[in-house]
């Protein structure tokens, strides 16, 4: 689901505007997309509610990345007995003008597939990126759990 409709709550707001930042700090030239999906019906048939979806664009083609566009997915899980909500992924697809070029899934293995994918110092930038926002979103988590 878009990041702006997922900003329920200045807490959630936040957190997504720190996730912004932490991929900003590591790649400045970064332009966000907090509406990276379109509202056709088409599209918002495959809209994950328990996501947030960000769009990142380069100012050209990134030489490093192989790409002009990322989409983020941050994946999330209710538990319902412990009334908590957690990341449990992160997806990241890299797009140029041929289309998706790659993937990025901290689900499995955190391993880049796809048909051009991103020069490795570039590719262990982006995954400390998904670190850094696993951190984040579920160390603040465990914590509001707890105090309650």
């Amino acid at each position: 689901m878009n990041a702006a409709e997922q900003a329920t709550s200045v807490e959630f707001a936040s957190k997504i505007a720190t996730a912004v930042r932490i991929f900003k700090t590591h790649f400045p030239d970064l332009r966000v997309d907090l509406k990276p999906w379109t509202p056709d019906q088409d599209t918002q048939a495959w809209v994950d509610p328990d996501s947030i979806d960000l769009g990142f664009h380069f100012p050209g083609v990134s030489r490093a990345f192989k790409c002009r566009s990322l989409l983020v997915q941050i994946r999330f899980y209710h538990d319902p007995i412990e009334a908590s909500r957690r990341v449990i992924g992160i997806d990241i697809a890299g797009f140029s003008y041929r289309g998706k070029q790659w993937a990025l899934s901290t689900i499995e293995r955190w391993e880049f597939v796809g048909t051009d994918c991103p020069e490795v110092t570039a590719g262990q930038q982006l995954k400390q990126c998904c670190q850094e926002v696993f951190d984040l979103f579920n160390q603040s988590q465990t914590q509001d759990v707890t105090e309650n």
